[in-house]
């Protein structure tokens, strides 16, 4: 046993495996950036559906996902033919990354045709691509738990995936910049199939560091063959909402992906009807440079502050506040300027909420006895995309109020345009903020005898 500790421990604190497991953050954001900017506005500008068609859409894509992602958790968790070899998560991964990839390309294929056409186009190929990316990404964020357990080497592995997937975050929002050109729907097509390309190659790059241990496996295979009775779906759904501390992090971690997401959306939008159709590189280039200044800053502060919860609502509060410049700004110097300092925040918060739903996770596994993470897990990427639903009524309702759709470059547009990029995220961030403070109670005294439960109990 000591010698299985030893080879865990060896094995889990490898730079190169971080690294390798890293790689998976650069693809979730490097595909959720691109998705998330340029999907409201390539349907309403490029393709002439109207705002709400396409808030229509993504709204339905939302209630999809409050039974698609839940439930993928939930069944990528039991055990399949492969799992006594790849284990229960890579099988998941490689199909899921693989897959959804490709079918990236397909929502940005719409034709040119009828409006009811292209809203279906829209719904369907945004369901189709968001259950496939929920296959991989549901499993990737279950496996950092179980691979990285102890506090040191989750905060380092945190910190690692954390720079290369700032990296993923630059793609997502510069590299369309360099390939769209404002009213020209087929280079959004020729900016998918670029990602799609890229995504693969990532996938391969992310593999070696999602492939589950010996000891993983085993682990799985032991905790499977004591069970009583195999867990069914609605009782760990009670499990998961009946957890106060994991209800307060979905809560913020739902309010940040709003906020963010509209604000990157928001961006083109200001390139294109503030600015004159400049292109937003250098504005976006002053986010992620931002973000890996904010790194080290926040990294000061862990040494300094051992609970991720309080870290992870400072992240948030200095976001909130770092949003309000954007509504003021008027030179494109001035955009690049706010977006940096907007990435200070952005860096910390991005950095912090894995290790700090892993510590909630841990809690819930030292109470229930048994560790299940795909259904929390789906709930935190149900919450991620039910924020598209908020950032889509929020342009549906700012454009309507504002008559962009007529006048996409009046006075009135363009505050239009300043309130989902700037005001509105910075609201959405305080309600998340406040909540959180509210509910959640973990601190790292608790915490500390949760991490030592697990030890003894072999969890």
């Amino acid at each position: 046993m000591a010698k299985a500790l030893g080879s865990r421990l060896v094995a889990e604190q490898k730079t190169w495996t971080m690294a390798s497991y890293g790689v998976g953050k650069f693809l979730a954001e490097f595909l959720t950036g691109a998705f998330a900017s340029l999907v409201f506005k390539f349907y309403e500008t490029e393709m002439g559906l109207s705002a709400g068609l396409v808030a229509l859409a993504v709204i339905l894509y939302s209630i999809w996902n409050a039974v698609n992602d839940p439930l993928i958790g939930y069944l990528s968790s039991r055990p399949t033919p492969l799992a006594k070899k790849y284990g229960r998560r890579f099988p998941w991964i490689v199909i899921g990354t693989l897959s959804c990839s490709l079918a990236f390309v397909f929502v940005f294929a719409a034709p040119k045709s009828s409006p009811g056409l292209i809203f279906l186009w829209l719904l369907v190929s945004i369901c189709i691509y968001d259950l496939l990316y929920s296959t991989w990404e549901v499993n990737y964020q279950s496996l950092f738990p179980d691979r990285f357990r102890s506090e040191g080497s989750r905060a380092k592995a945190a910190g690692i995936g954390t720079l290369i997937g700032v990296f993923g975050v630059a793609g997502g929002a510069v590299l369309p910049t360099l390939i769209v050109r404002y009213g020209e729907p087929a280079s959004y097509l020729v900016n998918a199939l670029v990602f799609a390309g890229m995504a693969l190659g990532a996938s391969f790059l992310m593999f070696p560091g999602t492939r589950e241990t010996e000891e993983m496996i085993g682990r799985y295979l032991r905790q499977e063959a004591e069970r009583k009775q195999k867990p069914s779906f609605f009782p760990q759904l009670k499990e998961a909402l009946g957890s106060r501390n994991f209800l307060a992090f979905i809560i913020l971690y739902f309010f940040y992906q709003s906020a963010t997401i509209s604000m990157t959306a928001s961006i083109h939008y200001v390139g294109d009807y503030i600015l004159g159709g400049r292109s937003t590189t250098f504005i976006f280039a002053g986010m992620l440079l931002g973000a890996l200044t904010g790194i080290p800053l926040w990294l000061g502060l862990r040494k300094k502050i051992s609970s991720n919860q309080a870290l992870l609502a400072s992240a948030a509060g200095s976001l909130a506040l770092f949003c309000l410049p954007l509504m003021f700004v008027r030179s494109y110097s001035g955009f690049v300027i706010a977006m940096f300092v907007w990435g200070l925040g952005f860096g910390g918060f991005w950095m912090l909420m894995t290790p700090a739903l892993a510590d909630v996770i841990d809690e819930i596994v030292v109470k229930t006895g048994k560790r299940d993470d795909g259904v929390y897990i789906g709930f935190r990427a149900l919450a991620g995309r039910l924020a598209y639903a908020v950032q889509a009524l929020s342009f549906w309702i700012v454009h309507s109020l504002t008559r962009f759709a007529q006048e996409p470059r009046s006075d009135l547009s363009q505050m239009g345009i300043r309130l989902h990029t700037a005001l509105i995220p910075a609201c959405l961030l305080v309600v998340g903020l406040l909540v959180f403070l509210s509910l959640n109670k973990l601190n790292p005294e608790t915490l500390g005898k949760y991490r030592e439960s697990l030890k003894k109990r072999g969890l």
